[in-house]
């Protein structure tokens, strides 16, 4: 599952994907740092871009409910800070995803992606293993099947 973080006409689009985690921590990652609170915190692999960078993104719900907030690359203190608060959802990723001008629209334009607005249960990891079959078996049948394929359909 993928969160589109900015969408510019003249800059591209860039996003994370929420529900793929590494398997490792943050003090896995940076044993050598005190991580305090972030130390637990899983690492999410956020997309095939910069996959050597370790960022930190906060999300976080509008009062309306409706509308998630991002916030990305997060310094290390304001991480620790955010990791503290119950209204905000801190995460550890590594690269994230990113689109050339009008590459995003192309895709949309062949039905590339599944388009759902967000809402805060997403970002529950202890959900993340069930949030894609869960998403999907929500939309019918068709997407019923297709949330049980495999990755790699060559395995199947």
């Amino acid at each position: 599952m993928l969160f589109i973080i900015a969408h510019d006409q003249e800059q591209g689009a860039h996003g994370l994907i929420i529900n793929r985690p590494t398997g490792k921590t943050v003090a896995d990652l940076l044993s050598s740092h005190d991580m305090g609170m972030l130390a637990t915190l899983p690492v999410f692999i956020g997309g095939p871009v910069a996959g050597d960078q370790l960022t930190f993104a906060s999300f976080h719900s509008q009062k309306s409910g409706q509308i998630i907030e991002c916030r990305p690359h997060l310094g290390l203190e304001e991480a620790r800070e955010l990791a503290g608060e119950k209204s905000a959802s801190v995460r550890a990723f590594i690269g994230y995803s990113g689109w050339s001008v009008n590459q995003l629209e192309t895709e949309l334009g062949q039905k590339a992606w599944i388009v759902r607005d967000p809402d805060m249960d997403a970002f529950d990891i202890s959900k993340t293993g069930e949030l894609w079959p869960s998403i999907m078996r929500s939309m019918g049948p068709w997407f019923r099947l297709l949330s049980a394929a495999p990755d790699d359909p060559s395995r199947n």
